[in-house]
């Protein structure tokens, strides 16, 4: 009766793989030569007998396996790390840093090189790293560009050494999940959109000020501008009197952004480019008007609560974040009510 462990075996299978996607070893250019010439070298060995040609092919034999060694002994103990930048915009290079620190107590790592994998695909740009000592952090950095908004997820790093001989590459994956928001793409404006100056409002901010909107009268204090005093209230109460202000008023642009698209639009990449345009120029007319004072509300077709209106640079990535994650939809969406 043969006994069978399916559990087991699926579990063995189950390692094996991972262990094959987390780990990897193959030959370079001229590590191919010298398996070649080891093969060969092995072939005559055994058809001869010569004893100086297994003498030779055990030589070939422990520098193979001290390859391998050393090379798992330099990527031992490696933890990467990234540190994207404060800001990513769509089309726009940035710089993505790359942070290696070696565990090992004694044993430093050399010829270190580092991909990044975005969506479980490589990015083109390789980070290399001569020498980590023992207990140190190094950090370099790579210069990537994303071509859409939206979220883009880092998932894994691919670190590779060809230490010592360079005649074998090995590798392995360590995974490592980040998650980064690219911003539209943001225009070049010179000055203040004239076409949009009808839409330019005003909002008073409903606290006490040095001029604006009359609010109340109170006692006279010291250091008060004798040309505030309030002369009937004054001769009323006896007792000298001036007025406060609100606060000036700010100007405030509501932005539009019709987000959305047919059926047979989505279809064509024409349509969808023009509406990323769109949402960039909303993005690039939001950010110029927060950075020159002025309150911005912004109002797309969707079904989620609208933003608050938006009152200083600060709020810029609250506007950034909602166009980067901003979804098409259909044209029976209504538009967000604009906040008050």
């Amino acid at each position: 009766m043969q006994l069978s462990f399916p559990p087991l075996r699926g579990l063995g299978q189950r390692i094996v793989r991972r262990w094959l996607r987390l780990r990897g070893l193959r030959p370079t250019r001229d590590g191919g030569w010298f398996v070649l010439v080891l093969v060969g070298i092995l072939v005559v060995a055994l058809n001869t007998g010569n004893n100086q040609l297994y003498l030779l092919l055990g030589m070939l034999l422990t520098l193979v396996i001290s390859s391998w060694l050393l090379s798992e002994i330099s990527l031992r103990g490696i933890v990467p790390r990234r540190q994207p930048p404060p800001r990513v915009h769509a089309n726009h290079p940035f710089l993505m840093g790359i942070v290696l620190r070696n565990e090992k107590r004694r044993f430093p790592s050399f010829s270190i090189e580092v991909e990044d994998l975005c969506d479980d695909q490589v990015v083109d740009k390789r980070c290399y790293f001569l020498k980590i000592p023992s207990g140190r952090t190094q950090q370099t950095s790579y210069r990537h560009s994303l071509p859409r908004r939206g979220q883009y997820v880092f998932t894994a790093f691919r670190i590779s050494t060809k230490f010592p001989f360079a005649l074998f590459r090995a590798s392995r994956y360590v995974e490592h999940r980040s998650e980064i928001i690219v911003y539209p793409a943001l225009l070049q404006l010179s000055h203040l959109p004239q076409a949009l100056l009808p839409a330019v409002g005003e909002q008073a901010h409903g606290r006490v000020g040095r001029r604006g909107v009359f609010h109340s009268v109170r006692e006279l204090r010291t250091g008060d501008d004798p040309r505030d005093i309030h002369w009937k209230s004054s001769a009323r109460r006896q007792r000298l009197m001036v007025r406060e202000y609100e606060d000036e008023a700010i100007q405030q642009v509501s932005l539009y952004i019709d987000n959305a698209l047919t059926e047979e639009e989505r279809k064509s990449p024409q349509a969808v480019a023009d509406l990323e345009r769109v949402i960039s120029w909303g993005a690039s007319l939001g950010a110029y008007y927060l950075e020159h004072g002025y309150a911005v509300a912004l109002s797309v077709r969707s079904t989620a609560p609208p933003l608050p209106i938006l009152h200083s640079p600060s709020n810029l990535n609250r506007l950034l974040t909602t166009l980067a994650l901003l979804e098409t939809v259909g044209p029976d969406v209504p538009f967000q009510p604009v906040p008050s």
